[in-house]
């Protein structure tokens, strides 16, 4: 008889489990991996936008730099004959001034960065040089359009005034600020369009009320405004060291009733312009001169005739070689305002030498003109 041998009932095998365990991994928890996740995507996140802050600084920074270069000088005759070959018409008496104005007009508008004065975004709304800039050329550039209207395009008091001339005049004299309804900048265009439309007149003589008289009492009228002009620029600059012999130097060939300065409020000691201000004026009246450099430049053609019979060719060179060096490039990244003979230089002083020379160049000619 066989017999079936007695199993004996196995227990546990702890070495076979205890081997499958140690084999096996453990499994994540699911919210362990869900907060391991999120802690993991945190970093990444910041780090890609610190990243895309870090270049936009970058490049507005780059732009800041650009943007805040001086124009080069343009070349009066070549934008003369340039715009008078899109009318057909012949380069006569006052298209180098009105080709002066255009140029001035458009630089500001189509330079690096366009008109930055009224920019309210970055890199624009930190920039305070080329704005400073631009509001010094803009000023001599209504001074000329203002000239042109109420001047030189009338042969007297009771003549009618030009219409594009007038609607320069007006569009030029919007806020400089304005952004929006209307914009500065549209304005602006408005302005060089008329006086494109009055040179066009002017050069082709289609329209008898656009004319130009280079006679030598409308040339001292204009010149008498450069001269208050040059002279508040030479005070405000002499003030950045706060030395009242030395601003009473600078503009000594300047009028009284032009000039006050005691409004300066030069204190010994101290300055009348406050430090943070200094690049301001200084950047202003590069601007200015830049402008009244190719102003004066057409002025020279226009009124070749009557700088000669006055003998004034000396003069007016004079100023252009002045203003010339006021807008000569500036090396120096920053606008230095030291004293004197000291440690270093004074940017403003420099600026207001050439400007005092070219006012007192301007004061001649200006006195050569009244004279019969």
């Amino acid at each position: 008889m066989n017999e079936k041998p007695a199993t004996v009932p196995l227990g546990p095998d702890t070495r076979s489990d205890h081997g499958q365990s140690s084999k096996r991994p453990d499994r994540p928890n699911p919210s362990d991996m869900g907060s391991s996740v999120r802690t993991g995507s945190r970093p990444s996140a910041l780090r890609i936008v610190g990243i895309g802050l870090a270049l936009y600084a970058v490049v507005v920074l780059a732009l800041g730099i650009v943007w805040s270069r001086q124009p080069p000088v343009f070349d009066v005759a070549a934008l003369q004959a340039e715009v008078l070959a899109g009318s057909g018409g012949k380069p006569v008496p006052g298209t180098a001034v009105v080709a002066a104005a255009i140029g001035v007009a458009e630089t500001l508008l189509e330079k690096n960065g366009g008109f930055l004065y009224n920019d309210l975004t970055p890199p624009g709304l930190y920039l305070d040089n080329m704005p400073n800039w631009e509001y010094g050329a803009l000023k001599e550039l209504r001074d000329s359009v203002r000239a042109l209207r109420n001047d030189f395009s009338r042969s007297q008091t009771q003549s009618i005034e030009n219409d594009h001339a007038k609607r320069a005049d007006v569009k030029l004299a919007i806020d400089a600020s304005s952004w929006l309804l209307p914009s500065a900048e549209d304005e602006y265009r408005q302005a060089t369009d008329a006086l494109r439309l009055f040179m066009r007149d002017l050069a082709t003589g289609e329209d008898r009320s656009a004319s130009f008289h280079t006679r030598a009492d409308n040339l001292a009228a204009y010149l008498s405004i450069v001269e208050k002009r040059l002279g508040s620029l030479a005070v405000r600059l002499s003030a950045s060291v706060g030395d009242h012999e030395l601003t009473a130097a600078l503009v000594q060939n300047v009028g009284e009733n032009d000039v006050e300065l005691d409004e300066v409020q030069i204190k010994s000691g101290g300055s009348a312009t406050p430090w943070y201000l200094v690049d301001d004026t200084y950047y202003e009246a590069r601007g200015y001169t830049w402008a009244l450099l190719h102003m004066m430049r057409a002025i020279s053609i226009d009124f070749a005739e009557i700088l000669a019979s006055k003998n004034a060719d000396v003069s007016i060179q004079q100023i252009i070689r002045d203003l010339e060096g006021a807008s000569k490039p500036m090396v120096s990244p920053i606008v230095l305002n030291g004293h004197g003979y000291g440690f270093l230089a004074n940017h403003s002083l420099v600026m207001a030498s050439y400007i005092s020379r070219a006012n007192a160049a301007v004061l001649d000619l200006r006195i050569l003109m009244q004279q019969g």
